[in-house]
C-alpha cells in the first residue's frame, strides 16, 4: 500500500510543479490561442497586426489609470492650445512691421492679428548655448524677479506633470509709474523637439489666486519663447519671443506699444548681464 501512496504523491507534486510553470507560460499560452483563432478565420497579416494593436491598445487604456485630474487635463491642454497658436503666428511671415533695432542687432517687429490684437516678436543672438538659456528660464523661472527690473516676483503655483506650471507673475511698475501695477496668472508648458525649445503660454483662470488688491489683473497669450541653436555656433542662442499682452484698464495704445517694445528690448539684455555673471560664477 505504502508504495502506491507514494507514487500517487509524487504524481500531485509533480502535476503541482507543472501547474506552477503553466503559471508562468501563461501569457504565452494565451497567445497562442489567440493565433489559433486568427488562423481559423484566415486573417491577413495586416489584419492581425491590426487586431493585436487593437487589443495592446485596451488592455494599456485598462491598466493604466490617467495621473491626472479632470482640471489639471484642462491646464495642459490650454497649455498646448498656447503653443499651437503661437507657432502658427510666428510661422507666418506676412505683415510683420519693425518697431526698433537696437544697435546690437536686437530687433522686435509687430503686427496686428484680427481675433488677437497687436502681437511683438523679439529676435536676438544670446553668447550663451541653449541649455543655459533654457535653465535660466525655466528652472529657475521663479527667480527671475532677481534679475529683471520689469517683474516684481514669479510664483510657480502648482506644477502639473513634468512640463506644465500655473504662474503667478507681478510686475514691477515702469518708471514715472505711467502703466500702474500689473499681474498675471498663466498656464505654462515646455517642449523640446531635437534642437528647438518651445516655452509657451496663456492668461488662465485659477481659483487659488483671485485678483489681488493694489494690482490690474492683465492677461498673457498666446505667448512663446522659442530657442534654437545658432547656425553655425552651437555656443550661442537664437530667441525668438512672441508677445501678446492685454494690459487691462484705460491706456493709450501709443504708450501700451511703447512699454511693450522696450520691455522686450530690456529683457533681453537683462538676461545677457544674468547668464554672464552665471557663467562667471560657475567657472
Amino acid at each position: 500500500m505504502l508504495p502506491a501512496t507514494f507514487k500517487l504523491c509524487a504524481a500531485i507534486s509533480y502535476q503541482h510543479l507543472r501547474n506552477m510553470s503553466g503559471l508562468r507560460r501563461q501569457a504565452t499560452v494565451a497567445i497562442s490561442q489567440e493565433l489559433s483563432k486568427l488562423a481559423c478565420r484566415r486573417m491577413g497579416p495586416s489584419a492581425w497586426i491590426n487586431q493585436v494593436r487593437r487589443r495592446s491598445s485596451l488592455l494599456s487604456s485598462r491598466l493604466e489609470e490617467n495621473p491626472f485630474s479632470e482640471e489639471e487635463m484642462s491646464y495642459i491642454k490650454q497649455g498646448e492650445e498656447a503653443l499651437q497658436k503661437s507657432l502658427s503666428i510666428l510661422g507666418n511671415q506676412d505683415g510683420w512691421k519693425t518697431e526698433t533695432v537696437a544697435g546690437n542687432g536686437d530687433k522686435v517687429l509687430s503686427k496686428v492679428l484680427p481675433d488677437v490684437g497687436k502681437v511683438f516678436r523679439l529676435e536676438v543672438v544670446v553668447d550663451q548655448p541653449l541649455d543655459a538659456v533654457y535653465s535660466e528660464l525655466v528652472d529657475n523661472m521663479e527667480q527671475m524677479g532677481d534679475w529683471n527690473p520689469n517683474v516684481k516676483e514669479v510664483k510657480i503655483l502648482q506644477k502639473i506633470g513634468k512640463d506644465t506650471v500655473i504662474t503667478h507673475e507681478k510686475a514691477a511698475a515702469p518708471p514715472g509709474n505711467i502703466v500702474g501695477p500689473r499681474d498675471f496668472v498663466s498656464v505654462r508648458c515646455a517642449r523640446r523637439r531635437g534642437s528647438t525649445c518651445v516655452l509657451a503660454g496663456m492668461a488662465t483662470n485659477y481659483s487659488a489666486m483671485p485678483e489681488q488688491e493694489g494690482f490690474v489683473r492683465a492677461e498673457n497669450g498666446p505667448t512663446c519663447m522659442v530657442l534654437r541653436p545658432l547656425a553655425g555656433s552651437p555656443s550661442q542662442t537664437k530667441l525668438t519671443w512672441l508677445l501678446s499682452i492685454d494690459l487691462k484698464g484705460w491706456l493709450p495704445k501709443t504708450i501700451i506699444n511703447q512699454v511693450l517694445s522696450q520691455t522686450q528690448v530690456d529683457f533681453a539684455n537683462h538676461l545677457r548681464g544674468r547668464l554672464a555673471h552665471t557663467m562667471a560664477r560657475t567657472c
